[in-house]
């Protein structure tokens, strides 16, 4: 599983559109080579057709889409929005947090859900999310810093 590696990290991302945001990080998952191209439009579609579903949490967006839109490896990218955008949430409007997930398993889905929780249900972890500068202080927020 590729898990917020730093090649599918970009920090302070311009979209205007939620369909914009939903590209900017379903791209990095592409540049990966972990998922197919069309998975991305299949996000940006069912984002389109069922509304703001994946938007879970203030400020944070997890769109996906089915495995058999072109997943090749379980993954999750971020993009940090330059600018907070209105995906159309009554509750947790407007986004600025945006994690594209890919899972071709439910198994793996599971696995992506659960590194995700285990960082989204931390409030301090997610205010740092919002001001870290850098990749290398984003492996501080997850633990990843060898010491």
């Amino acid at each position: 599983m590729k898990f917020l590696e730093e090649k599918l990290v970009a920090l302070d991302v311009s979209a205007e559109t939620p369909e914009a945001a939903i590209q900017a990080a379903g791209q990095l998952l592409v540049s990966g080579n972990l998922v197919e191209p069309g998975y991305v439009e299949a996000m940006v579609e069912s984002y389109r057709q069922n509304g703001p579903y994946f938007v879970l949490a203030p400020q944070i967006a997890l769109p996906h889409a089915r495995p058999e839109d072109g997943v090749k490896e379980a993954s999750v990218a971020f993009v940090r929005l330059k600018d907070p955008v209105v995906f159309g949430s009554a509750a947790n409007d407007p986004v600025s947090l945006v994690f594209a997930l890919g899972a071709s398993t439910s198994d793996e889905h599971l696995v992506v859900m659960k590194e995700l929780v285990m960082l989204l249900n931390n409030p301090e972890k997610v205010e740092r999310l919002k001001s870290i500068a850098s990749y290398e202080e984003l492996k501080i927020v997850l633990g990843r810093n060898e010491r």
